[in-house]
């Protein structure tokens, strides 16, 4: 799974904890007999690391996998498309960062204000925006319709942050398959945990719907994310969040299978515009 369903599950193991405070919880699949680790549950103290467990403690599993997510109608999804379940609605999660996270983070941040500092003088920015653009799973010979089919567009992210970098200091998350912006902030050689204790020094999250948009909502961040068609913030959505979802009677579609025309509509449908509005909406706020 990744690194969103991890820490949408953290919420849940943080009320199993409650109730089995002498147990080992663990994450896993009940039906395989397998435990699963996470570095999303690393020094999560309602988790135990299934790798390293006490013999002579009780261990509680919770059934939680690629086969069981709440927020999938099983029976009604099909191979080239999920359908959502419409009764599941997320509780934030939970990530605990070491102290040595929190140090490189803040390293990385200063950094961050030296390179506005260099390009804009005094010059004051209205806040800090956490962002992504791009999945790693975009080129994945499995996943990868999915993920081109949440996906604003490379386009559509460059002119948005072309008419605001000016204005905001941006820290853009980078991977392999991320195509760059140009004169932005964009630390090299980052993990998933040192991103996240990145964002936890930002005032916002920009981006598409995912992992990171389960980040902000674990470290209760303000986040604008792009929803598109795909799936609906009435799922997988926090009401803390300003969910840019695309109304359309196919949305949402949930297709995983080819490249799908409604959502190629959505990303021309949903604007810069509306995107800009939103991030300054947020900022009015906080």
């Amino acid at each position: 799974m990744g690194y969103g369903d991890d820490l949408l599950i953290t919420a849940f193991a943080a009320t199993q904890k409650k109730l089995y405070p002498n147990r080992q919880i663990v994450i896993g699949n009940t039906k395989k007999r397998i435990a699963n680790h996470s570095e999303v549950f690393d020094n999560n103290p309602n988790i135990a690391d299934c790798r390293n467990l006490d013999k002579n403690k009780d261990i509680h599993v919770i059934n939680y996998h690629s086969g069981n997510r709440p927020y999938i109608d099983y029976l009604k999804s099909k191979k080239t498309k999920y359908v959502w379940s419409t009764n599941f609605k997320p509780n934030p999660g939970e990530i605990y960062f070491s102290a040595q996270e929190h140090k490189e983070a803040e390293k990385i941040y200063n950094n961050s204000i030296n390179f506005w500092e260099n390009k804009y003088g005094s010059k004051k920015f209205k806040g800090t925006i956490f962002l992504e653009t791009s999945s790693t799973k975009v080129h994945n010979k499995q996943l990868g319709f999915k993920h081109i089919n949440k996906d604003w567009g490379h386009e559509n992210w460059k002119k948005l942050i072309n008419k605001i970098k000016d204005k905001f200091l941006i820290i853009h998350s980078v991977h392999e398959n991320t195509q760059s912006i140009e004169n932005i902030f964009a630390p090299k050689n980052i993990n998933f945990r040192l991103a996240c204790a990145i964002m936890n020094k930002c005032h916002i999250y920009l981006g598409p719907e995912g992992g990171f948009g389960h980040v902000a909502a674990a470290l209760r961040k303000k986040a604008v994310i792009y929803f598109g068609g795909w799936i609906t913030p009435d799922v997988i959505g926090y009401d803390f969040h300003n969910n840019i979802y695309f109304n359309h009677p196919s949305s949402p579609c949930g297709v995983i299978g080819s490249i799908c025309e409604h959502c190629n509509l959505a990303r021309k449908k949903i604007s810069v515009e509306t995107m800009e509005r939103n991030i300054e909406t947020v900022f009015e706020k906080i």
